[in-house]
Parts: C-alpha cells; sequence; structure tokens
C-alpha cells in the first residue's frame, strides 16, 4: 500500500532534504531509517520538494510504499517516537498507486519570513533572516509583481542549478508585515535551485533603497545569474505546501510555520 505522509522539520543540522552520497546528514534519510523501523522493512521516501542545507519545513508532502499493515495513529506515533525533535510527522493516510508527492503535484509554496529589526532576536535565531537596515514594503511588493506569471527566470536560479529548463509560472507573491516581521508567500509551478532565496535577495535590496522596483524586471529579463545580487540566507526560507489535484483528498492544516500562526 501507499502512504502519503506531512511533515515539518527544522532544517539547520540538515544538508537539506535529499539523501547525500557522501553519508553527511538529510531530513530524507533520517525519516527512511525511522519509518523503516517501524514497518520492519526497508523504505524509500518520496518527497514533494528538495530543499537546500539549512531550509525549513512546515508543510512537506512525502509518500512511502510499504506491506506493513498499521493503522494511520501507530504510523504516526511509532515513527515520531523514532525521529529527532527537529523533525515530525503531521499526518499520514493511505492513498492509491496513482498518487506521487514529486510528479503529482500541482504547485508548491513557499514562505520567506524576514526580522526587519535594528537588533537581532536571540529567539528567532536559525528560523528568520534578520535584517537590519528598514525595508519598505511598498518599493518590494512593487518589485514582485514584476516577477508574477509565467517568465523565465535563468537570473533567478544558482549557477549550479541542474534543471534543463527555467521557465516557471509564478501564480502569487505576497509580502505582508507585522510589527519586525516580513513575510515573503510564494506560489509556482515548480522551482528552481535557488530560485526564491535569489528573488528575496533582490527584493530586500529595493526595499533598502539600493535600487527601484523596476530592476527586478531588468534582472529578470536579463536571464543572466550574475545581475541578480546576492543570495538570501536559507534559515528563512520554509517549504510550507504542496498542491495535489482533489481526488487524492489530502490533509490540509493551517499554513506554517508554526510561530506565524494567525499572521497571514
Amino acid at each position: 500500500m501507499r502512504l502519503a505522509i506531512g511533515i515539518d522539520f527544522n532544517g539547520g543540522a540538515y544538508r537539506g532534504w535529499q539523501t547525500q552520497q557522501d553519508g553527511v546528514r538529510s531530513v530524507q534519510e533520517t525519516l527512511e531509517k525511522a519509518i523503516s523501523v517501524v514497518a520492519d522493512h526497508s523504505v524509500t521516501v518520496i518527497g514533494a520538494g528538495r530543499t537546500d542545507a539549512g531550509v525549513h519545513a512546515a508543510g512537506m508532502v512525502a509518500h512511502f510504499d510499504t506491506d506493513a499493515r498499521r493503522s494511520a495513529r501507530n504510523w504516526l506515533l511509532g515513527v515520531n517516537t523514532r525521529l529527532p525533535d527537529d523533525i515530525a510527522l503531521r499526518w499520514v493516510v493511505p492513498v492509491s498507486d496513482e498518487f506521487h508527492a514529486r510528479f503529482k503535484a500541482v504547485a508548491r509554496r513557499y514562505r520567506y519570513v524576514i526580522f526587519n529589526h535594528p537588533i537581532r532576536s536571540s529567539q528567532l535565531a536559525g528560523m528568520a533572516t534578520w535584517h537590519y537596515h528598514a525595508l519598505d514594503l511598498a518599493r518590494m511588493q512593487a518589485a514582485a509583481e514584476h516577477l508574477v506569471g509565467v517568465h523565465d527566470f535563468t537570473s533567478f536560479r544558482a549557477i549550479a542549478c541542474q534543471s534543463k529548463k527555467a521557465v516557471r509560472d509564478v501564480q502569487f507573491l505576497r509580502l505582508t508585515q507585522k510589527g519586525p516581521l516580513i513575510v515573503l508567500d510564494i506560489q509556482a509551478d515548480g522551482f528552481l535551485h535557488h530560485m526564491v532565496r535569489n528573488i528575496v535577495g533582490v527584493l530586500m535590496s529595493v526595499g533598502q533603497g539600493k535600487a527601484e522596483p523596476v530592476w527586478a524586471k531588468e534582472v529578470l529579463e536579463a536571464r543572466d545569474r550574475t545581475l541578480g545580487g546576492v543570495t538570501a540566507p536559507a534559515d528563512g526560507l520554509y517549504f510550507v505546501d504542496a498542491l495535489y489535484p482533489s481526488q487524492f483528498e489530502l490533509p490540509k492544516e493551517p499554513l506554517g510555520p508554526v510561530f506565524l500562526a494567525g499572521f497571514v
């Protein structure tokens, strides 16, 4: 049988989602080891996305196949007792063999959290990006509008990105502020390596007054990563949702991260 799972994790101690050849810690491998103990056989976990080192998740979706018969509650409790404190299963549901966490996802959603304050916060260390220069939200949103829609995002992907094409459909890109917290909320049919972090880097430069909002459009149209400015740190980035056709009826929880509950 095939089981879909919802996961949240703090990525600070991991080299990203995907299992690494050199044996360093990854979220995928850690999950596989815990689930394999409960299943009593080796399990491969397939995720909706491949997060980078230090990136978090508050709504990752994955699946695995098993011939072990357990209730959803027993899977949830059993696996969570074998996971470290920085990874947790949120839900487990049986799905048809047609479901595939990666290939059936029609869109993915990320949030980027900025703590915009002259003094850093120890409580948000590793959980949000601290930016001490004041940021103008209206300027950042004006720049963001240039990036919504179907575009070639070559300028916003890492030099080492292995994707064969750079065209992506950004369905929305919104910024919200409450006090010193600024949250960028972006959804697209897919993302390139470092794409969100490079977008945030451009928007923060605009928000700080280093460039005008139209610069985002100029960078986009140049299709040249070297013109795209600084890559924002990983610690503010969260994978928060993967969207699937309604036929799969996956659970839906409030968007994370949890410390933003009721924020947007």
